[in-house]
């Protein structure tokens, strides 16, 4: 029962921080993070190990240094069959460097091109934005009549890569032949994206169909928890992201996939 004792662990913790904090009359934790990894292994039998990551966020550093404090405390004094590791000596509270973007007048930012000669002046026009995009491209459809439909895991059907910009991610999704494209558009709605990352989700999801390349680009918006070293998470740049779309389970015609 290691994933129902890692959870009791941090539950334990954060109810015992937020005990003296109520005491003190502070504010509670902004943000606190909880996140588990691992499970029964194929070499001892019986036998599960589970890896717990705990984190938050305060406005005022000493109150995640009572957090570290009574973090410790209970692993040193409580659970059976607990290692840890804290980075080496007792865990110190860290500052939070976010990005913080801005737009700036184009007439402020004088621009040249460096020949290796000198500076040759480029005349940049200070008014309006980017040359318009061509309109989205006509999206496939998938088949009215398709015949038997079969489920399958993303995976066998696309390969997919998955990245961050601030709490922004990505994750571009590439049919392995182009024919599954239509379905696969289909299964991979807006709505089946958001269901499928609610956990982890704040913002919208949006779709980009790439013609050509029977291939998607999905972004999610607000999903990394601040992103980079503004997360709490481990996995703040969301290059995990892919793996976990493409364990998600989607319908495609038998016929297509050769399934018997």
């Amino acid at each position: 029962e290691a994933r129902d004792k890692a959870h009791a662990f941090a539950d334990a913790v954060f109810a015992r921080a937020r005990k003296v904090l109520r005491a003190m009359n502070a504010p509670d934790y902004d943000e606190t993070s909880v996140e588990l990894s691992g499970g029964p292994t194929s070499d001892m039998p019986g036998y599960e190990e589970i890896t717990l990551k705990i984190a938050a966020r305060h406005r005022d550093a000493r109150a995640v240094g009572l957090f570290l404090k009574e973090l410790i405390g209970l692993a040193l004094a409580t659970p059976a069959g607990m290692s840890m590791f804290v980075g080496g000596g007792r865990p110190k509270p860290s500052p939070v460097v976010r990005l913080f973007s801005f737009l700036t007048p184009k007439a402020s930012v004088p621009v040249a091109i460096d020949m290796g000669e000198g500076a040759v002046p480029f005349a940049v026009p200070e008014t309006g934005g980017p040359v318009a995009a061509p309109g989205e491209a006509a999206v496939p459809e998938a088949a009215d009549e398709a015949g038997e439909l079969v489920t399958m895991p993303l995976i066998e059907l696309a390969v997919a890569r998955s990245g961050d910009k601030g709490d922004k991610a990505n994750i571009g999704v590439m049919a392995r032949r182009a024919e599954l494209m239509p379905w696969l558009w289909a299964a991979l709605s807006e709505e089946a994206v958001a269901e499928r990352f609610s956990a982890l989700l704040k913002g919208g999801v949006d779709r980009h169909y790439l013609p050509g390349s029977h291939a998607m680009n999905i972004v999610l918006h607000d999903v990394l928890g601040g992103g980079g070293v503004a997360s709490l998470r481990n996995d703040a740049q969301g290059k995990g992201y892919g793996q976990m779309l493409l364990a998600m389970p989607v319908k495609v015609p038998k016929h297509l996939v050769g399934v018997r």
